[in-house]
């Protein structure tokens, strides 16, 4: 399928996971972090623009549960808009001094980890103490970054195309309140 408009995509798509799986799955992944980060305050960076939908919603379900958090955002990419990705352009870097601070990185899915890969070694080499990463989806395959895993995920999506929930097709249905794939 081109390129083409998010109605146009819709109709050649499923949906992977609805609404209910996914704010269940974010539920059930908030109980593990807030014991694993328990006594500390953590800083909270959210990987924009697709980690906005996912993260507004753990950090909700944390909150909840008693862990109180340090927000702040970085902006990296490596697919402005594209399919595929290329070298690692930083549009914004967080402000929070990282030096021996817990992080917890939180973005929309784990598919082949280069992103995620480089933020990691870039929040290591500004002396974050522990640096793990929340995703809401985690993409079936094996072409993941050595070493690179989701210490914390919610759900599966098939190697193919997906968006909603934070993810985006051609920029376009990041705020769709489930994932779809296209067929």
């Amino acid at each position: 399928m081109n390129e083409g408009t998010l109605a146009q995509a819709l109709k050649h798509s499923v949906v992977v996971h609805d609404r209910q799986a996914i704010e269940e799955s974010i539920a059930r992944m908030s109980v593990r972090i807030r014991n694993d980060f328990a006594g500390s305050v953590p800083v909270y960076l959210t990987v924009m623009h697709g980690g906005l939908p996912f993260a507004a919603q753990l950090a909700l379900e944390l909150g909840a549960r008693g862990l109180d958090l340090e927000f702040d955002y970085l902006h990296a990419t490596r697919y402005r808009g594209a399919q595929s990705g290329g070298s690692l352009h930083w549009k914004h870097r967080p402000a929070t001094p990282l030096r021996g601070r817990r992080v917890l990185l939180v973005d929309d899915i784990v598919d082949e980890g280069h992103t995620l890969s480089e933020v990691r070694a870039w929040c290591r080499s500004e002396g974050a103490l522990d640096v793990r990463i929340a995703a809401l989806a985690v993409k079936a395959h094996n072409r993941c970054v050595p070493g690179l895993t989701a210490d914390y995920s919610g759900l599966v999506v098939p190697d193919r195309y997906v968006y909603g929930y934070g993810m985006d097709y051609h920029e376009q249905g990041r705020n769709l309140p489930a994932i779809y794939a296209l067929e």
